[in-house]
């Protein structure tokens, strides 16, 4: 069955009949010419102009040292847009899309920002954008401040009575909880909380939003959704490519910083919470502060974290190179790319239930899952008999072939009372002809829109930092991080630190 390409996914939620169409509006992007951009936010803007979800007003506004032209920018989005766009390539759309885009030449720390300044005010009036703005950086933390600065400076932080200014930050958001703090005070010394939207690009994917409907909208899982009937939770992501060209970004930073502090985090947020008394962004937030604050790193770190580095070896019929052979990595690098931890929660709910998060490149195949392991029934007649089967498991696939999956023993047909275990697979593929969104077509739409819901805030950003920091620490003062060879499952500290609890990793 094939999907609709002219469906909106991205329906109102108060009235499915109507799609969430953002007003009048303009978008600032900084670092339009990096790999983000072209990959990901310009076909995302296109798919939303597509879908008739933006305003015929709406501009896109590139900023860059580039000695661009305003056609030569409307090229490179085109190029972009035909490379990467989900929806078809029409030409009416992009007509329309094209004629609102601008390309100011400018560097962080030059008059470029007077010049966008005086450009954001001719296109109001001319294109009707009503002065709303959101301002994209989709660049390093390091250039926050200069850029930050520089819109206050020329006063484009500042809205008109009734309209609004934004910005929206992409990771990573800091190193460790003091740097997180400080970037936190420098951005909203200019743009209050409210008005800031840091980007998770995983909480805009559909399967991860559906955490909450599976937990709260079906009665047969909240009863035993708690330490009384869950053994342990296992949050995996994995992937199956090396570093590639991004050797000299990823040295230093690692697994745990990339991926664990945020994605993983995040998804054991939404898996942990309780029931948010309604779907607002002020009440989703609250219950995922109050899960952060009660999560804690198990002891002793040498037993309940793993990390490794992997070393040559097959990612399937290739023969691939070990990380200490990519080009530009310091092969004296104690950064790690593959990074596990146990993690606690005290509270009513979870008090005894490890919580296992992995993540690793190089790993046996490119999967994202959660999945929450069940304690064995209390008494097994049929272990009589010597049938053995394994807990009951219920898995939330994020990536790839989204879906869920529950897994529980049958009997084997047959005179014998042999029982085994099976599964019970529900995909989104099968399951609806809708399309899916992309991610960032959702945040991106969001952020015009003023719904926070997907956004983390400072608040949780520092406590994720703060759950991390002691491993982290940790690992400064550890030896070498362990080898493991491309296209396995990690080091094998990464096992024992499950074997030692009596468990083992599920093989996606």
């Amino acid at each position: 069955m094939t999907s609709n390409p002219w469906h909106n996914p991205l329906r109102n939620p108060h009235d499915s009949r109507l799609p969430r169409i953002a007003g009048p509006s303009g978008m600032v992007i900084f670092g339009v010419t990096g790999d983000l951009a072209y990959k990901k936010l310009l076909p995302a803007i296109y798919d939303l102009a597509n879908r008739g979800l933006l305003s015929s007003a709406f501009i896109l506004v590139g900023f860059g040292r580039r000695d661009w032209s305003n056609q030569d920018f409307v090229d490179y989005v085109k190029q972009a847009v035909q490379d990467g766009a989900r929806t078809p390539f029409r030409e009416n759309v992009w007509r329309q899309l094209a004629s609102g885009m601008e390309f100011v030449v400018g560097g962080f720390d030059d008059d470029g920002f007077d010049c966008l300044a005086e450009r954001i005010s001719e296109v109001d009036e001319q294109r009707g954008t009503a002065g709303n703005w959101a301002y994209y950086l989709s660049i390093p933390p390091s250039f926050f401040s200069e850029v930050c600065h520089q819109l206050e400076r020329t006063n484009m932080v500042n809205a008109q009575p009734g309209a609004w200014r934004r910005v929206i930050i992409e990771k990573p958001f800091g190193h460790n909880e003091r740097s997180a703090r400080e970037l936190n005070e420098i951005v909203n010394q200019v743009f209050p909380e409210e008005s800031v939207y840091r980007i998770d690009h995983y909480l805009g994917k559909e399967t991860v939003q559906n955490i909450l409907a599976l937990r709260f909208a079906n009665s047969i899982f909240e009863p035993i959704w708690n330490a009384r009937h869950i053994d342990h939770v296992q949050i995996t992501m994995a992937e199956d490519i090396g570093l590639g060209g991004r050797a000299g970004y990823y040295d230093g930073i690692g697994a745990a910083r990339d991926v664990m502090q945020n994605h993983l985090l995040q998804l054991l947020a939404l898996v942990a919470m309780e029931e948010p008394i309604s779907f607002t962004p002020d009440a989703l937030r609250a219950e995922k502060v109050k899960i952060l604050q009660a999560t804690s790193l198990a002891t002793p770190l040498e037993h309940s974290t793993a990390r490794g580095q992997y070393s040559a070896g097959w990612q399937g019929s290739q023969k691939v190179q070990g990380l200490r052979e990519e080009d530009g990595f310091d092969p004296e690098s104690t950064t790690e790319t593959y990074a596990a931890c146990t993690l606690e929660i005290n509270s009513r709910r979870w008090a005894g239930v490890p919580f296992y998060l992995r993540t690793g490149k190089r790993l046996g195949r490119r999967v994202t899952e959660i999945a929450l392991v069940f304690k064995h029934a209390p008494h097994q007649p049929f272990a009589k008999n010597g049938a053995q089967h394994g807990q009951n498991t219920v898995v939330i696939r994020v990536q790839p072939d989204e879906g869920v999956l529950m897994r529980f023993g049958s009997k084997v047909p047959g005179s014998g009372m042999e029982v085994r275990d099976v599964n019970m697979d529900f995909s989104y593929a099968e399951a609806f002809t809708e399309e899916s969104p992309a991610a960032y077509e959702r945040l991106i739409l969001d952020a015009l829109l003023d719904e926070s819901s997907l956004f983390p805030t400072n608040k949780e950003v520092e406590l994720s930092w703060s759950i991390l920091d002691p491993m982290l620490e940790y690992w400064q003062h550890a030896e070498q991080p362990e080898s493991y060879p491309a296209g396995s499952w990690g080091p094998a500290s990464g096992d024992a630190m499950l074997a030692r609890r009596g468990h083992a990793w599920r093989r996606p």
